[in-house]
């Protein structure tokens, strides 16, 4: 890069550590950056630009879905989901190694299907999981570290929120992001149980004896509150897959099916509907906020030269794809103990999505990749938000709740090593769009 550009990246970087140091919103330092930029770099008016970029990153009927499927989660938030995923999935888990271990994983898994956030899934299913579990004489590492790793699935396994955000930031397809989420989302869960089922072998004691033995009627009893959750996720999910609706109309179908499955639980009333609802609202507009004060950097940086010229400095090195990715997976990670996964997508996108591109790897498929490092980040101390959400939820120590996920951790990084190995894990399913 030339030193002019050198030195306006240098002076951005240093104001965003500044801005984002001493606390201030994620979106007004992004905005303030974008400010900065355009007044002492660049040409076009400060006005201009904000209102144009604005208007262009809301002005999207993609977006919409994002509200939906948020509320959609709310709802369900407060539905008793946790008791029913504890109960209908507890009687089918109880023959493998690891026995109600696995609940957690099987849960977060359903659970992440028709909610989108990683938080709430932890959230959910660890309010019902974690005492029970205890009660019974778990390991509660192995319980702590599995809600962890699972609890990250909401991120991936659609509808997702963040791939709505990785969908508008890289204009490419939400429906085809949701698909291509679907095979890793049941790998990471395979990989996970697998561990469990191991652990349980080979470490004696950290899984109690279970004489119960439960009949065939007596499991699809207990599991008859699951079917509306299964046709829910089928609904969503089918809709788009099928092209039978799109991503806004499938979240919109998403939203009254957990409306009346609240009502079937008996938990739909006045309070719980303007809470989800209330909920909803805020988080939709803290997104919007991120996304418009990216949008806005984003314009400032555009104007200056400086993404094109580090990206063609960064491919310079002529780095080998997989050194790319090496690379990438690295920096994420290390913004992960920073920053939470929103905001790294929008942040990065820019400067990240040429080299990208260049490389020769398909965007889809990065989505993919990028949300299961942002996985990994929400459970990286001293900033995962699923470490927070376990602290709260048991009142063990931070520090203790992040080495019970070190294991979890690095099967997604195992993971992260097979989707890059084999793309098609992510591909095939998207693929599958274009021969119907």
């Amino acid at each position: 890069m030339t030193p002019e550009l050198t030195q306006i990246a240098v002076t951005l970087v240093i104001f965003l550590a500044l801005f984002l140091g001493s606390g201030l919103w994620i979106a007004l330092s992004l905005l303030g950056v974008g400010w900065i930029g355009l007044t002492f770099f660049g040409t076009v008016p400060v006005e201009k630009s904000l209102a144009t970029s604005v208007w262009g990153t809301m002005a999207s009927w993609t977006l919409a879905a994002l509200p939906l499927f948020i509320w959609m989660g709310e709802i369900l938030f407060r539905a008793r989901l946790s008791e029913i995923l504890f109960r209908g999935v507890a009687p089918w888990v109880r023959w493998l190694p690891g026995r109600l271990m696995h609940v957690n994983v099987v849960g977060c898994g359903i659970f992440a299907a028709v909610c989108g956030s990683s938080a709430a899934t932890v959230a959910t299913i660890g309010r019902m999981s974690l005492p029970e579990l205890k009660q019974q004489g778990y390991d509660q590492n192995l319980s702590i570290g599995s809600l962890a790793g699972s609890g990250t699935l909401g991120l991936l396994i659609p509808p997702s929120i963040i791939m709505i955000v990785y969908g508008v930031a890289a204009d490419v397809s939400i429906v085809r992001l949701f698909l291509a989420g679907v095979f890793p989302g049941l790998m990471l869960i395979a990989l996970f149980m697998g561990y469990i089922g191991l652990s349980a072998i080979l470490k004696t004691g950290s899984v109690p004896l279970d004489d119960l033995k439960t009949g065939f009627r007596e499991k699809l009893r207990r599991s008859k509150g699951l079917i509306p959750v299964v046709l829910l996720i089928a609904a969503v999910i089918g809709s788009i897959y099928l092209g039978i609706a799109t991503a806004t109309e499938a979240a919109a179908g998403g939203v009254i099916g957990a409306l009346l499955l609240s009502a079937w639980t008996g938990t739909l009333n006045w309070k719980t509907f303007s809470e989800s609802l209330l909920g909803a609202t805020r988080l939709t507009c803290m997104i919007f906020f991120i996304l418009t004060g990216a949008a806005f950097l984003t314009t400032s940086l555009a104007f200056s030269g400086l993404p094109a010229a580090l990206a063609g400095w960064i491919g310079s090195f002529n780095l080998h794809p997989f050194a790319l990715m090496a690379a990438l997976c690295l920096l994420y990670i290390v913004l992960g103990c920073f920053i939470e996964g929103i905001s790294m997508i929008v942040l990065t996108t820019t400067v990240v999505l040429p080299l990208v591109t260049s490389a020769g790897f398909d965007l889809i498929w990065f989505g993919i990749f990028v949300i299961i490092v942002v996985e990994m980040a929400q459970i990286t101390p001293p900033l995962g938000f699923n470490l927070f959400v376990i602290q709260g939820l048991t009142g063990i120590s931070i520090f203790k709740v992040a080495r019970a996920t070190i294991p979890f951790f690095c099967l997604m990084i195992v993971g992260v090593v097979l989707l890059t190995i084999f793309p098609e894990i992510a591909t095939w399913l998207p693929s599958t769009m274009d021969t119907r």
